[in-house]
């Protein structure tokens, strides 16, 4: 499986692995070819095969680049210096982003794990968001309890908890039939229910 920075990758390596994102998300990896991914990219499927290999590698890129757009766009919200619930607040914009492109991502997200619970060589899709998604909560919730904002006894447990309620909350979310309209009230739980995982006092009393 190839593993390369998503920094390091061409514009033209980028661009193919939006299209398997997007391809994906709409399709489902049992419904995609490499084809459907070239005529999304406007390339031959020869260039797919040249820069990626095989179909698992170019979508374990997919993966990738994703997780790790998800991780800048917290980085860039944070704000070291806010309370507990401004920090939340910020962490959660960064993962609620608008209805359809979190559906998107979860519709993708589903794929891919239950295609790499079948599918040899992507054993390294439980490493890639442990040490990308968990590392960043776990970086956050250690930078709150070294501040006093946060009351945890291990930021390795809670960041596990953290993304098990984030994505909880997605999963159960993209189900209803509303969706599209209740995505913020979704967001709003999710938050309130982050900061009582985390022990701050600023959690309302919300179920």
């Amino acid at each position: 499986m190839h593993d390369v920075l998503t920094s390091e990758r061409s514009s033209r390596e980028i661009e193919i692995i939006r299209s398997a994102y997007r391809t994906m998300a709409r399709r489902g990896s049992h419904r995609m070819s490499l084809q459907n991914i070239a005529d999304e990219a406007g390339v031959s499927k020869a260039l797919l095969l040249y820069h990626f290999g095989t179909k698992d590698a170019l979508l374990f890129s997919a993966m990738k680049w994703a997780l790790e757009r998800t991780a800048q766009r917290i980085r860039d919200k944070l704000d070291p210096g806010g309370t507990p619930n401004e920090q939340i607040a910020a962490l959660i914009d960064a993962v609620f982003i608008e209805p359809e492109a979190n559906r998107d991502f979860y519709l993708f997200y589903l794929d891919l794990v239950e295609h790499a619970g079948r599918a040899p060589g992507f054993e390294g899709l439980s490493t890639m968001l442990e040490e990308i998604i968990n590392g960043l909560y776990r970086e956050v919730i250690a930078s709150g309890v070294q501040d006093g904002k946060f009351n945890v006894a291990d930021p390795s447990v809670a960041a596990r908890h953290m993304r098990a309620l984030i994505e909880g909350t997605f999963l159960q979310w993209i189900q209803t039939d509303d969706w599209m309209d209740n995505h913020h009230l979704w967001k709003e739980q999710c938050q309130q229910a982050l900061l009582r995982l985390l022990g701050t006092d600023e959690a309302d009393s919300a179920p």
